[in-house]
This record gives structure tokens, sequence and C-alpha cells, in this order.
């Protein structure tokens, strides 16, 4: 918003036309001689510089999020982005902050690790190198920097449905190195609930259920950036990802295209449990929420009933049913994108 100029007083007394160019002629001088140097420009900010660092669980605004080694992290949800207020400070694992490279902030995430964040609305989809923690919004995903952002194209917007899957190690020194993370590889844990749905999976009481419909919960259209053992066969290989521009060499810096195959509907998962009847315990002490299914899926060859609130209209509309689910006692609820 433009700030009014001060109001000025021409009521004034006349000044001496002497005296305005005596005074006026050093400034002149003084503006000449700057004008024919080189401005100053600021020093780029350092790359790398940080540790390997997973952390400890941490609380914040009631939620607790529990850092751990996972490289068959995927995940959908939304993404927002940070700049300008952040650039050139300190990330978590003690790097700087650069908000015209590519990087991002989880929080759960190792760090530094490389991911590939996709955006569901359009089909782009890049390598970003974590290296901070957050967002600490209740319902985000991933917070992006702005380059990222302008990359994904949703900075002007602010937010974009996006899938977040894990790559690798990153490079200490700083970067994406090849795109592919270096050589080291976690041991995957065991696939479990969070420790906050493991509560309310063994608090809940256990009802009699005649029916529940259930439906299969393939993964959102998209692309894995290096085959995983754990891949369902619907995910397209990443040899149909096309370069963008056309011709130009798919780097690990490079924006790709992969097939989605539309901006998909957004949910509040309040759990994910796999006992049957205590997703219908919880599906039912949802249901003044509106709509509220029980979804199955198979990780590892064990079934999960994920308890979902939607489909919703827009993100606006999920981050109030979002608190409405944490309202009810969970927590561990999040927004994710089908």
């Amino acid at each position: 918003m433009p700030i009014p100029a001060p109001r000025t007083d021409r009521r004034c007394s006349a000044v001496p036309r002497g005296l305005i160019f005596a005074a006026i002629l050093p400034l002149a001088l003084a503006l000449a001689a700057c004008s024919t140097g080189t401005a100053p420009t600021s020093p780029p900010l350092k790359t790398g510089g940080g540790v390997y660092k997973v952390g400890n669980p941490y609380q914040i605004a009631g939620i607790w999020y529990y850092p751990h080694e996972d490289d068959k992290y995927d995940s959908t949800g939304i993404a927002s982005w940070y700049g300008p207020q952040f650039h050139g400070k300190p990330t978590a694992n003690g790097e700087i902050f650069d908000q015209n490279a590519l990087t991002a902030a989880h929080p759960t995430l190792p760090m530094p690790v490389l991911a590939r964040v996709t955006n569901l609305e359009n089909g782009k989809s890049i390598i970003v190198r974590i290296n901070d923690r957050g967002p600490f919004a209740a319902g985000r995903e991933i917070d992006l920097s702005k380059h990222a952002a302008e990359q994904l194209d949703f900075m002007t917007k602010g937010t974009a449905k996006v899938r977040v899957q894990y790559v690798g190690l990153a490079p200490l020194e700083g970067g994406l190195g090849d795109g592919r993370g270096v050589a080291e590889s976690f041991i995957a844990p065991r696939v479990d609930t969070p420790p906050e749905e493991r509560k309310v999976e063994g608090t809940a009481p256990v009802t009699k259920v005649a029916t529940v419909a259930t439906a299969g919960l393939p993964p959102p259209a998209g692309t894995m950036s290096a085959p995983l053992a754990s891949a369902p066969a619907s995910v397209p290989p990443a040899s149909n990802m096309q370069p963008i521009p056309d011709g130009a060499p798919a780097g690990p810096e490079t924006v790709q295209r992969v097939p989605v195959t539309g901006p998909g509907n957004l949910y509040v998962q309040a759990g994910s449990f796999q006992n049957l009847q205590n997703a219908e315990s919880v599906r039912q002490q949802l249901a003044g929420l509106g709509r509220v299914e029980i979804q199955t899926t198979t990780v590892d060859g064990t079934s999960f009933y994920r308890v979902r609130v939607g489909p919703l209209t827009d993100v606006p509309a999920a981050d109030s049913s979002l608190q409405s689910v944490i309202a009810q006692g969970h927590k561990g609820a999040r927004i994710v994108v089908d």
C-alpha cells in the first residue's frame, strides 16, 4: 500500500539562489563520482557446511513430530514456501538457507537428504535438498524455497497439492549432486502407524461391525526418481518423464514433467489402523464432520485401514476440517491428496 507523501508548508520565506547552488553542487559531484564506480554485490551464500541430523521428537503447537530415517517415504499433501525472511539464516542442520537454491524444509525426514517433489496440479517435478525443519502449520507436508516454488509454478498461489518421495542422502558439501543420492543407504524401518495413531488404535473401543465398505487406495499418479522395491506397479517409470524444455538434458536441477490424472481430491486422514474395528470406531466418532470413509491399502503385505474425511473442495476447507479432526483428539491427523 503506497504511503502518502508528507504535507509541506509552501509558505516559507525565499532562499537566495546562490545559497541553493552552493548546497547542491557538492552533492551533485558526490553522486557523479558514485555513478562511475561499480555497485557492490552481495557475496554468494555458502553451500553445505552442515551435519547429518535426524533429531529427537519435538512438539509444536500441541502436535508431536517424530523425525526418523525412512528411505521408502512417499507421501502426499500440501506444499507451502518460504523465502526472504529466512534468507541467509542457519537451517536446522547448520547450513545457510538460500531462497534461490532448490531446498526445502520437512518436519520428519533426516537432513540433508534429496527428495522428489511433484506438483500434482500441473505434473511439474523437481529434486530438492531437505536441510531444514518445517513447515509447522498444521496440514502442510513440505516447505519449499522460493526458487523451488517458482520451478513448480505455485509461488504466486502460495500452496500446491504435491507428492514427496525420498531419493537418497544429499552430499554434505551442498547441492544436489547427480540427483540420485550418495551411495550410502538407510535401513528402512518396519512399517507401522505413528505413535499417536497407535495410541488411538490401542484405546479405541472395539465394536461389532456388520459391513464396512472399503476401497483400494492406489498412490497418486507420478513417478519414482529411481526404482524401489516397494514401488507399486501402477507408478509410471522414470523414463516416462519428459524434460522441460524439450531436448534439454534431464539433470538434477531440471524441471521434469510427469503424467498426472488430475488435480486430485483433498482428504483429512484422521488415522491409519491395522484393526478394521478400531477404524470403524473412529469413523463413527467423526461422522458429524461430514462424509467419512474407510479406505484400505496394503504396505509390505500388511493391511492398513485409513479413516478419511472428504473429499474436500479446496485447501481452506481442508484446513478447517483438519482443525475439527484435531479437536476430536486426533493430533496426528493430516491432509492428503488422492
